[in-house]
Formats: C-alpha cells, structure tokens, sequence
C-alpha cells in the first residue's frame, strides 16, 4: 500500500492543471556532482554495481531529495539496461562511457534479437521501482525512464558512444529494412519496459532520445519520430485520473515540437537550442512543456542563475498567452559531474519563488 501523493505539482503541471508554482527536477539530479552519490559509488565499487542494487539505487534516487526541494524524482540506472538484457554485454570503461560487448553489426546479429523478460532480465530495475517508491513515502511523484529506440539503436551499432554515428547511418542507408526491424524489437521492448515501471509504482514516464538531433529532417522523422509516435500509442499507461504522464526529451529535435506533441505525449522535453516561447508556441496547447536551461548556466554565479531562470519562465509564458500553466522547469539536458550543489539549491529556489502564483 503506498502512501498518497503529497506534492503534485509536477504531475497536475503536465496535465497543463493550475498550479502554486512551476515544478522543478533535473536531468542526472542523482549524480556526481553529490559528495554522498560520490561516497555511495566508492562503496558500490562500479556504476553498474550501483544500478543493479536496488537498495543502493533506491539511495543515490533519494539522495537529491533529501537536498533540495525538487518536484519529483527520477529512478536511478542507465538507459542501457534493456540492450544489456537483450544479450549485448553492457560495460564501462574510465573516461571512455559505455560499451558492448557484443555489438549489432548485421542482418543475422538484428535476427537474434529479441524482447527481453522485464520481471526476469530486468527486474532488479522494478524492484527498484518499488523499493523507492515505497521509501518516498508519497513525497513526490517518481519518475521512470527508457532511451529512445534510436537512441538505444545508435549504441547497439556503434558499440557505445560516437562523433559520427557512421555506422548507424551507413545501415540506414544500405540497410534500411535491417534497421526497421532493429528499431521494431527495441521499441517492442522500450513499450514493455515502461508499461512495466509504470506497474511497479513509476507515476510518470520519461523517454530520452538523445541521439535523435543527429538526424536530418528526413532521417529523424523515419528513424526516431516513428517510434517515439508508436511508443505514444501503445504504451500502457492507464486512463482518465490513473494516467501515467509521458514526456517525450529529445536534444537538438526543437524544430519539432509540432510534430511531437501530436503524438498524444503529455510532455514535450527541450533543450537550450529552442525558446520555450516558440516552443509553446509550436505545441499549441497539445502537451506540457519541460524545460529548458543551458545546464552550464549553474557555473554561474547565484545571481546570474536566479536571472536566468527569470528568463525561461518568460520565456514560457511569452508563447503561452501569459500564462506559466503546463510548464516543468528542468535543465535543456543533464547535470555534469563539476557542478556546485550550492548552485543547484540556487535554480531550486528561484524557480518556485519567480513562479509562485
């Protein structure tokens, strides 16, 4: 039994309900830049270690919380979980990120793929679910995530991170047919992994397409929109009061808000490289949006901070006929590891203080 919600800001935000203030949480809030997440991964001794602990992933998720006085909490593992599971061999590498083992890189390679059990394969992550959900204890909402089917596609192809993506791209090219059919399977099991959260306890839902703004207009919208609207689609997710919100974050994708808020999303996440006036103004009233300050604007001093966020929040209601109603205050994308918690207590406070109505 869990207890009931007592903030719900962020929630009634992406239903564009009133609400007292703008709503705030952070992309990579559970992170490095926290001495204890530090102290926690020391003793975890690896991040994987970290993410397949409940108990331990439960902790770094609260530890944020426990600082601030942020909106909602997000669940703490990795996108790279369900490639892992679908047998790739997820590892890390000291100044490198992440890697496969066992990289996609043809035809008979995608054949093997398959939908993974996500109470067998991945349940140390709805374990987590539910251990965080019942240690919150109704104090905000929590939040679960997946990677976009193309983002998840990029690292499956590349074998972890790139600056050119020529892999993926030269499959998209040569082997179109082949990478459907990856980007099938995965958006198959990001559905599954997300309806599974969401079973566990998670409140709403986040998918992260990283990658997405690597694209050109006509790649993005065969290769990434197409999933992300299918995703929308299908994703279980309840109905009418018992709606598990989904917000849709793409970096470097803001020349398509339109597009994404028709797909039936809740939320459209933003980055920096848009205004939230054209934003809102390109959602049209059809989703929430969530963001969008230039994370390096916490390098800044308090009071650049405190007039920065004065400026997203006008931003928003510019292109939102005045109104701060059906907005999430994050950052355009994560947290770095170098970042001054004092900073983030700053961006905290300033949020609510200029948006409380």
């Amino acid at each position: 039994m869990t207890s009931p919600l007592r903030n719900d800001r962020f929630l009634r935000a992406l239903r564009r309900e009133p609400v007292d203030c703008t709503p705030v949480w952070l992309m990579r809030q559970a992170g490095r830049y926290l001495p204890e997440y530090r102290a926690t991964r020391a003793r975890a001794g690896s991040f994987l270690g970290m993410a397949k602990n409940p108990e331990v992933a439960c902790e770094v998720t609260l530890q944020p919380l426990e600082r601030f006085d942020l909106d909602a909490a997000i669940l703490f593992s990795d996108i790279l979980t369900v490639p892992d599971a679908m047998g790739l061999g997820l590892y890390f590498v000291d100044g490198e990120g992440p890697k496969f083992k066992h990289p996609i890189r043809d035809v008979a390679a995608v054949d093997k793929l398959a939908v993974p059990d996500m109470e067998s394969e991945l349940g140390y992550v709805m374990d987590a679910v539910r251990l965080i959900r019942r240690e919150l204890d109704g104090k905000v909402p929590l939040i679960g995530f997946s990677g976009s089917p193309w983002t998840l596609a990029c690292y499956m192809i590349e074998g972890g991170g790139s600056k050119d993506f020529a892999r993926i791209k030269a499959m998209a090219l040569n082997e179109p047919q082949a990478l459907h059919k990856l980007l099938n399977v995965v958006t198959d099991a990001v559905i599954a992994y997300l309806s599974a959260q969401r079973a566990a306890g998670a409140q709403a839902l986040q998918v992260f397409d990283t990658w997405g703004g690597v694209l050109g207009p006509a790649m993005y919208r065969e290769f990434s929109l197409r999933y992300l609207n299918r995703i929308a689609a299908e994703l279980k997710r309840g109905e009418g009061a018992d709606r598990t919100p989904l917000i849709l974050f793409g970096k470097g994708t803001g020349q398509y808000v339109s597009e994404l808020a028709a797909s039936g999303a809740e939320g459209i996440g933003v980055d920096w490289t848009i205004s939230l006036e054209d934003a809102a103004r390109a959602a049209a009233g059809k989703a929430a949006l969530q963001g969008n300050l230039d994370p390096t604007t916490l390098y800044g001093s308090p009071d650049a901070i405190t007039r920065e966020v004065g400026k997203v929040l006008e931003s928003y209601a510019a292109g939102n006929n005045g109104s701060l109603e059906g907005h999430v205050f994050n950052l355009g994308h994560g947290m770095s590891p170098d970042m001054n918690p004092d900073h983030v207590a700053v961006l905290v406070d300033a949020v609510h203080r200029l948006s409380r109505r």
